[in-house]
């Protein structure tokens, strides 16, 4: 292996957990839950800690003659999706055993 495919090879190595950390981060500061499986990737919103309204509950309940729970302003954002392709079978027409 030459010495540029080396320094390549592990510059790659350190950037994977850099740019998780990074994106782990990001996640913790923007408010985000990130949840990953086989499907897809999503990211959901979650209640700012800071908001001045519900002070990082999300809502409120709501009085009067019909109560109910209403969300805060700050958790009205929509969820981001990536679906992931499936992964093909290659032996699909094989028994499994």
């Amino acid at each position: 292996m030459t010495a540029r495919r080396l320094r390549a090879a592990l510059l790659l190595a350190a950037a994977v957990p850099l740019a998780a950390t990074a994106a782990a981060a990001a996640l913790k500061a923007g408010c985000w839950d990130l949840t990953a499986n086989r499907h897809e990737i999503r990211l959901s919103p979650k209640p700012r800690p800071r908001c001045p309204d519900c002070k990082g509950a999300g809502g409120w309940w709501s009085e009067g003659p019909y109560p109910g729970g209403e969300l805060c302003w700050c958790w009205d954002r929509p969820t981001r999706r990536l679906r992931l392709l499936p992964v093909r079978d290659p032996w699909a027409d094989e028994p499994p055993f």
